[in-house]
Order: structure tokens, then C-alpha cells, then sequence
């Protein structure tokens, strides 16, 4: 019999606010929040890494970005660098955990993300984690010398005495990518944020400190968390998201990455969303600061690049869409 899909409209939302770029992506994150799914009632909390010995630099946001953000109703909260820091601060997403309510269901997004539906109507199944698909063959990396998908993704399953063959999708045949539970960190969620991050650390650090010696030849950066959080998902009875979920990386969330391919594939409605959100002042003076969003948004190079590209016949593959942008001279992230 198929479990019961045990539904919650109550969640809580964290991002990472870091000087930076992602300090105005966490305002745009925000400001698209507020427009476009006023039904959410949880709370958005903005995970902020503080100064430390894993710090080169002070990570903290600017005042004024921080304050725009508390006014519209978002919360900073601080957090200490334990385990990554400035080596790998892809770890923000891990150590920031720590910063939610307890116990309370949580989804968390990247920043360089838009919200442009009711994040409400999404039937979250708590009790089962997943996170996005939207992703490619980007891990493990076929070498030469290397023991194959199975034995790399089930050396890190056997590591943590979790079930490898549940993790399988037996629709893709062996040694073919698919097959294996993988995803983009862009988004994930599940029932307790505490129990989460501190799972997701302790694999994390496991395996970037004693890799299995399948991984002796596979780099672990920039994708550790993305290595890491199929086995965290699995560990807590989770797996590939399902038909409810369809409006994350859909209709209702956008995951932009950065301004130049935002402006390439997006559809009309996305970039009219990201407009309106973008237009009024108080937002304007802060994102004018940012030299992409000055010269993207505000200065119009988004529709120069936009008019390169017809969205119903884009290149296969995003780095040819990345160098025709870079050939023409309108890169920026």
C-alpha cells in the first residue's frame, strides 16, 4: 500500500544573506517573496555567517541590505563557521540550518532565486525530503582511471549504513547517470531543520576529511553538497521529488543563477515578474549598487542578451548559451 502523503501549510523559509553578491539576491529573494506569495505565513529567516578564524574577510551583509530586508518582514539571523567557511562557503547552506525553529518544516532556497507564485499551494510532504532536479551530469566526473558510477555513489551509501538500492531509479539503466539519486542543492526541505543540518554536516565533513578510496580521484569542490544531500535525503526517507512538487523550478520558483542566462531562457512572464519586483524605489536604490543589477536590469543589457536568443530554440547545452553572452561582451554574475 502507498504511504499517505501527509501534507503541512505551515513551513518556515531560510537563505543565506552573505556580503556580496548574495546579499542582493537575498533582497530580490525576498521583495519576489512578498509579491508574488502573500498567503506564506512562516517565517523567512536569513542565514548570516559571522566573522571568524574561517573567514579571510568579514561575511556579513551591509547595513542598508540588512535593514531593507527586516522591514519587509524578514529575519537575520547570525550563525558561527564551524566546519567550512571562506574554503567552501557553499557550506553556508549546512552550518545556516542551525539558525531555524527546531522542530518546524523548513525549505530552503539559493538566493538567486524568484519567486513567482504561492509558495503556499505547494503540498510539502515534510515527512519525505527532496530537493531539485534540475541538474546535470556534473558528478562524479568520468576519468580514466575511475571504478564507475555504482561503485562510487554506493561507497558513500555503505559509508553511512544507508539502503544504496533504494536511492536507484531501475528505470535508467546501470552506469548511466540518472540512475542515481542526485540533485541540485538549490532547493531542499524536510521536517526538522536541527536534525537535518546537523546530519548534513557530519557526512559532509566525513567525507571531505576520509573520502571513500572510490573518490580518490573525483573532486569533491565546488560539489560537495551536492554529493552529500541525496544521502542526507535517503537517511531521513526521502527521495526524488514527485508530480506535487512540479511548481518548484516551474511555475512558482525560479532558479535564475545569474542575470545574463536569467535574461536567455527565461519566459516573458519571469522577466515581467522580475521587473516589477526590481521597479519600486526603496529596492531600486539597493540593487543599483550591485553592478549586474545596475547595468542588467536597470540599463538594459538583460534585453540585449535577451534578444540574442529565441526561447523556443535554445542551445542544447548552457555553455554555449554562456560563451555567445561572454563572445558578445554582456557576462556579469
Amino acid at each position: 500500500m502507498a504511504r499517505a502523503i501527509k501534507t503541512t501549510k505551515h513551513f518556515n523559509i531560510m537563505i543565506v544573506g552573505q556580503g556580496g553578491r548574495l546579499e542582493f539576491e537575498a533582497l530580490l529573494f525576498v521583495a519576489s517573496l512578498r509579491a508574488h506569495s502573500p498567503k506564506f505565513s512562516g517565517q523567512v529567516i536569513v542565514a548570516e555567517p559571522q566573522p571568524g578564524p574561517l573567514w579571510d574577510r568579514d561575511p556579513r551583509m551591509s547595513a542598508p541590505i540588512t535593514a531593507q530586508l527586516e522591514a519587509m518582514g524578514a529575519q537575520v539571523v547570525p550563525f558561527q563557521s564551524i566546519h567550512f567557511g571562506q574554503s567552501y562557503p557553499q557550506g553556508n547552506k549546512i552550518e545556516g540550518l542551525q539558525t531555524l525553529p527546531k522542530g518546524e518544516p523548513f525549505v530552503f532556497f539559493d538566493t538567486d532565486t524568484l519567486i513567482t507564485g504561492e509558495l503556499s499551494n505547494i503540498p510539502f510532504d515534510f515527512e519525505r525530503p527532496a530537493a531539485s532536479m534540475r541538474r546535470g551530469p556534473t558528478w562524479p566526473v568520468e576519468e580514466l582511471y575511475w571504478p564507475g558510477y555504482t561503485a562510487i555513489w554506493k561507497s558513500l551509501y555503505d559509508r553511512f549504513g544507508l539502503n544504496f538500492e533504494s536511492s536507484l531509479n531501475l528505470a535508467q539503466p546501470d552506469e548511466y547517470w540518472e540512475r542515481y539519486l542526485y540533485f541540485n542543492a538549490g532547493w531542499f526541505f524536510g521536517a526538522d531543520p536541527t536534525a537535518f543540518g546537523q546530519r548534513f554536516a557530519e557526512f559532509a565533513v566525513s567525507v571531505r576529511d576520509d573520502p571513500p578510496p572510490e573518490l580518490v580521484i573525483q573532486p569533491l569542490y565546488p560539489w560537495l553538497d551536492q554529493i552529500i544531500l541525496p544521502l542526507v535525503i535517503n537517511s531521513f526517507g526521502g527521495g526524488r521529488p514527485g508530480p506535487n512538487l512540479t511548481g518548484l523550478d516551474g511555475a512558482t520558483t525560479y532558479h535564475y543563477r545569474v542575470l545574463p542566462l536569467f535574461y536567455a531562457t527565461a519566459s516573458d512572464t519571469q522577466i515581467e515578474i522580475l521587473e516589477e519586483v526590481t521597479a519600486p524605489n526603496k529596492i531600486k536604490k539597493l540593487l543599483k549598487l550591485h553592478e549586474p543589477f545596475k547595468r542588467m536590469v536597470y540599463q538594459g543589457r538583460g534585453h540585449k542578451v535577451r534578444a540574442m536568443f529565441d526561447r523556443d530554440n535554445l542551445p542544447k547545452h548552457e555553455k554555449a548559451i554562456r560563451n555567445q553572452i561572454k563572445s558578445a561582451g554582456f557576462w556579469m554574475r
